[in-house]
């Protein structure tokens, strides 16, 4: 049978690179991860089985054998936290052979969940619940687990657009100076934005604290630089009036000026920069997408006008570049969904969601337009002249 850890397909490896929830991360574009389907750790939970009776060959092949198998083992698991975490991984392993595409995804101070694009389990909750679940919720975990591995997958991500760097001899975007001030906390200790937390992360008091947002005000400069910018080098139209703030997804609150900048291209993306009091600057790019800048100013989240600023200007000269797509809709959510690359390659990003509460006729339009789309959006033409 060879090693105590080949009950799945492949060798066993580490966890995957942890993500952080509710944040879009700008990541070094390393090239795609590889999926981890088999996690290592579980040598434990086999010899626990075998003592017990089970072959572990056996309980990894058949997901109800091994969720009874689990439930009355609840007792001896709980009181043993090696032996509980190595059952959650083989758990976790089971799940994840159920279909091709299943495999685990880490989280920044959150348990590792198993499964798809369209829906995760968490092996440590689910070790937990089986300790009190009736007969009643055992079955309903086993027809959603049974459900799940039925599906027709859905399309797997859109090929990574690639960006046209500028032609040489172009002019370069030059970031205008951003104000330097110094925030105190209400102690009247200086707050250090962008490097407040050590290694054991945020103080849980800070979340959804705004402390101050006005170290943000420097971000409608970079807007105004930028709508500057792709004006004088990109053939485009600029149009500055409120009513543009509409075109986003989601309303934007104390509007301060809207400018929608539309390239002489039908297969090049439109941007719609809007700034607001907050101060922000809230972005819709193409046809079904809002980019919002800061993602979050709480204090926990830490973020600075610097590192916001890096994230817009990469977004924007990305999308002229041609280094920006969309789909939808996609799959049987009919999700949206986006891909963006950056000019110089350095990093990537991507996301994938419902499209939110539109007009049919919003999203009819979109789903027209993206259709005769083939590899992403165009980059823009450039300026004559």
């Amino acid at each position: 049978m060879g090693t105590a850890e080949d009950y799945f397909e492949g060798p066993p490896t580490g966890l995957p690179t942890p993500m952080a929830r509710g944040t879009a991360l700008y990541r070094p574009d390393t090239g795609p991860p590889v999926p981890v389907r088999h996690l290592g750790g579980y040598a434990p939970f086999v010899e626990f089985s075998a003592g017990r009776g089970e072959r572990a060959e056996e309980l990894a092949a058949d997901p109800g054998r091994l969720i009874r198998f689990l439930r009355a083992s609840g007792a001896e698991l709980e009181n043993d936290g090696g032996l509980r975490a190595a059952a959650a991984i083989f758990a976790g392993n089971t799940i994840a052979a159920l279909r091709p595409d299943g495999c685990w995804t880490a989280y920044e101070s959150a348990p590792p969940t198993v499964g798809n694009r369209e829906a995760g389990f968490e092996p440590d909750r689910l070790l937990a619940a089986l300790a009190s679940a009736d007969d009643e919720a055992v079955s309903g975990l086993l027809s959603k687990l049974s459900d799940w591995a039925q599906e027709e997958p859905d399309p797997g991500p859109a090929p990574r657009p690639v960006p046209v760097p500028p032609p040489a001899g172009a002019s370069r975007y030059l970031r205008p100076p951003l104000p330097a001030s110094t925030y105190h906390s209400a102690a009247g200790e200086a707050l250090h934005y962008g490097r407040r937390w050590g290694a054991d992360g945020p103080d849980p008091a800070s979340y959804g604290v705004e402390s101050h947002p006005e170290r943000f005000a420097g971000l409608h400069a970079v807007a105004q630089a930028l709508v500057g910018y792709l004006a004088a080098e990109y053939d485009v139209d600029i149009d500055e009036k409120p009513a543009h703030a509409g075109e986003l997804l989601r309303e934007a609150s104390d509007v301060r000026r809207a400018v929608r900048v539309t390239p002489r291209s039908a297969v090049a993306a439109p941007l719609t920069l809007v700034l607001t009091g907050y101060p922000g600057v809230m972005v819709h790019a193409g046809v079904l997408h809002d980019f919002p800048f800061p993602a979050c100013g709480c204090d926990a989240c830490d973020e600075t006008a610097g590192s916001t600023a890096d994230r817009l200007e990469q977004l924007v000269l990305a999308v002229a570049a041609g280094g920006y797509s969309e789909r939808y809709p996609v799959g049987r959510r009919r999700w949206s969904e986006y891909a963006l690359t950056a000019v110089d390659g350095s990093g990537a990003e991507s996301g994938r969601g419902e499209p939110g509460t539109l007009d049919a006729s919003r999203l009819a339009d979109a789903e027209l337009r993206l259709r005769n789309l083939t590899g992403g959006w165009a980059p823009w033409p450039p300026r004559r002249g």
